[in-house]
């Protein structure tokens, strides 16, 4: 069964980004923002397949143009943090063609969002043949009937009325005050301010404080922004966006089916791929290594792993017989999962290590770097101020401007030694540019990242070994009615084999090349773990005292 997963993100303004800028990358082109004056031009990105504009019947036609219905939403916005936009980003099923993705998005964009009173404008993008996407870009305001935007929130007044308290709104408050309801003012009583209906007020004779009536601190969201801000809707358009590919995938003859569903959900504990990108496999295809591509082929060989433990395990339960082999393989199994298990820990350990290694390194490299940047910069401030001074002085003031010019020359001095550090420590970066700085700051974030992903797999490997563990411990229980040195004697000739699918385990899921310290670690540890040496004591006590009970104690002869 195919997967094919979709992300939405909130455009928003306090995060320095704009609703033109986003429909400028999607589409591919060049958008000027009335805004903010800045002219976002992305012409020279390649990728796109096929781009529309989509409007409901009371958006104004203009709004076809981009550039004009992305500076609409633009100045409907006021706030500096206002939500702009609503991103959607679907991946296509590579099954299909250019034509049936068309046709995919244009009845999943009309059915679920544009006849919704929602504006919309979709790319289609296909860098390499390999990530066929869309980007949906949606306005988060609804339209009224005039082709005006509806306000996001409104105005939300608490009332009072024979002691109870109500909401209304503008609107509603024009109804509710020829049903007895008033709105509450401050009035100063004392030093305090409290809040009270006029009406209670002026017969005690209190001093209103503000013109302001008590009102909720948020408002009343549009109830329509609110469906489509909820996490109820998300999954109804996910749930939609699977219906309608596997729809097309059905009628084009194609088994691929997709799952809107989490692995959770879905009732599988695999672990899910990250969003590897196009700059990441762009690093893997000229050669690099790229930290998310990484981190997914460990996934992968994660899930593959336990697959085939699961695989295993089912093996086991359908074999599984109440006999001394039995329960002798099912105990060198167990060990054997727990080597594979322990030597995936000390293996992730290694890789943590070599993470925070060079987590600390760059952080603190990048801590220096920060330091003599902003020394530079205050020095140049404060010499660009003490050169302005002298410039101003008149030419007869020698001393003043000779102190001053000793000044600067030291400033210089300064800035220039600091400027050879930060040309070392860029040294020590790799470059001699800004952007190799930034370039270990990315680094260290994609690091974090794979250390709490390497962190959330050991959690795992423990949770495994201790039910293995568990496992074997009622195992060795069961036992006790066995002959314990026909169990040890069986054990030990199946070991051999299962000690070789170990190494292939290791090999072919956890590293291609096996360490043999860590391989002999593992074999330690698990043997620690199992109580080996403690059960292989008590058989041979066991077996000591079953032979001194059977034997035949000699008779004394006498001869004549």
């Amino acid at each position: 069964m195919a997967i094919y997963h979709n992300e939405v993100k909130i455009i928003t303004r306090g995060e320095g980004r704009s609703a033109c800028a986003a429909a400028a990358y999607i589409g591919c082109t060049a958008i000027y923002n009335d805004y903010d004056g800045i002219q976002h031009d992305y012409t020279k990105k390649q990728g796109l397949v096929w781009d529309q504009v989509f409007l409901p019947p009371m958006a104004p036609a203009e709004w076809q143009d981009k550039e004009k219905l992305w500076n609409a939403v633009e100045a409907a916005e006021k706030s500096k943090d206002s939500r702009l936009a609503r991103e959607m980003i679907l991946a296509l099923p590579i099954e299909l063609s250019k034509k049936e993705w068309i046709a995919i998005m244009t009845e999943f964009i009309q059915e679920h969002f544009v006849s919704d009173g929602m504006c919309a404008q979709v790319a289609v993008h296909d860098t390499d043949g390999t990530n066929p996407h869309a980007h949906v870009l949606l306005t988060v305001r609804p339209l009224n009937q005039d082709g005006t935007w509806q306000n996001k929130t409104e105005k939300e007044y608490l009332c009072i009325r024979n002691g109870e308290e109500k909401g209304f709104t503008s609107t509603e408050y024009k109804v509710a005050q020829a049903n007895g309801w008033e709105k509450q003012y401050p009035y100063l009583f004392g030093k305090k301010k409290v809040y009270m209906a006029p009406s209670a007020a002026e017969a005690q004779g209190y001093a209103r404080a503000s013109k302001n009536p008590k009102s909720t601190k948020f408002g009343r969201q549009n109830p329509i922004t609110e469906r489509w801000n909820s996490e109820e809707q998300l999954e109804k358009w996910r749930a939609a966006w699977a219906d309608v590919v596997n729809r097309h995938l059905e009628n084009a003859d194609h088994d691929e089916r997709i799952d809107h569903r989490s692995n959770a959900a879905r009732g599988i504990d695999e672990q899910p791929t990250i969003h590897e990108g196009t700059a990441a496999r762009i690093l893997e295809k000229e050669g690099g290594i790229s930290e998310r591509c990484e981190l997914n082929r460990q996934i992968r060989k994660d899930n593959a792993l336990l697959r085939k433990l699961k695989e295993w395990v089912e093996k086991l339960m359908q074999a599984a017989k109440p006999t001394i082999e039995g329960i002798a393989r099912e105990m060198e199994t167990i060990r054997k999962n727990v080597i594979v298990f322990i030597y995936g820990k000390l293996h992730n350990q290694a890789k943590l290590e070599q993470n925070e290694a060079y987590i600390t390194w760059a952080k603190r490299l990048c801590d220096e770097y920060t330091l003599i940047r902003r020394r530079i910069k205050e020095k140049i401030k404060t010499r660009n101020r003490l050169q302005r001074e002298k410039d101003a002085l008149p030419i007869m003031s020698f001393l003043k401007r000779h102190t001053l010019s000793d000044e600067i020359d030291r400033l210089d001095y300064e800035i220039i030694s600091l400027q050879e550090q930060e040309n070392a420590v860029l040294q020590k970066a790799g470059g001699e540019k800004a952007k190799d700085i930034q370039e270990i700051q990315r680094m260290i974030a994609e690091k974090e990242a794979s250390n709490d992903h390497i962190t959330a797999i050991n959690a795992a490997l423990d949770s495994k070994i201790r039910k293995g563990k568990q496992r074997f411990t009622e195992l060795a229980v069961k036992s006790r009615n066995y002959d314990q040195a026909s169990l040890l004697k069986i054990r030990k000739v199946i070991r051999p084999e299962l000690e070789q699918q170990a190494r292939e385990d290791i090999r072919s899921e956890i590293h291609d090349k096996i360490s043999f310290e860590k391989y002999k670690e593992s074999l330690r540890e698990a043997a620690r773990l199992l109580e080996e040496e403690k059960r292989k004591m008590q058989i041979e006590q066991q077996i000591e005292r079953e032979q001194s009970t059977y034997s035949v104690q000699p008779s004394v002869l006498s001869t004549r």
